[in-house]
């Protein structure tokens, strides 16, 4: 199982470069800066959480226990809600459309980023104790 994680991971960074460069060469020229921000924003975490994907993968080998599973599986899904929330938000606003909805996804991903890392603390914790 870390072995996906590690994939995942490694695919989720490299398509974070991708629209950072994107955003940086591209959106910063047809957006307002503060959708530019809100992008960028998406772009940071969406880094940082393929970074903690990967800790769960390499973990995971040293502590196999269902909690850095879990982590793993949260941080993906926080990706998914809180960066992609904000990337379609940035393309709602471009197209000046309402877009009070997506903005209820975004709050569900950062919990999701939370709950990964407590989860991954407990699995570590565990592991730890029981040895």
């Amino acid at each position: 199982m870390h072995k996906k994680f590690l994939i995942t991971a490694s695919f989720i960074g490299a398509l974070a470069v991708m629209l950072g460069a994107f955003a940086a060469h591209q959106l910063k020229e047809i957006v307002a800066p503060d959708v530019l921000q809100v992008f960028e924003t998406g772009v940071k975490y969406q880094v940082y959480h393929a970074m903690a994907l990967l800790a769960a993968g390499m973990l995971y080998k040293e502590f196999p226990v269902k909690q850095l599973l879990w982590a793993g599986y949260l941080f993906i899904t926080g990706i998914i809600l809180f960066s992609g929330s904000l990337y379609l938000l940035c393309f709602i606003k471009h197209q000046q459309l309402p877009a009070t909805w997506v903005g209820a996804f975004t709050p569900l991903g950062g919990l999701c980023f939370i709950a990964g890392w407590l989860m991954m603390a407990t699995g570590i914790a565990k592991k730890t104790t029981a040895q």
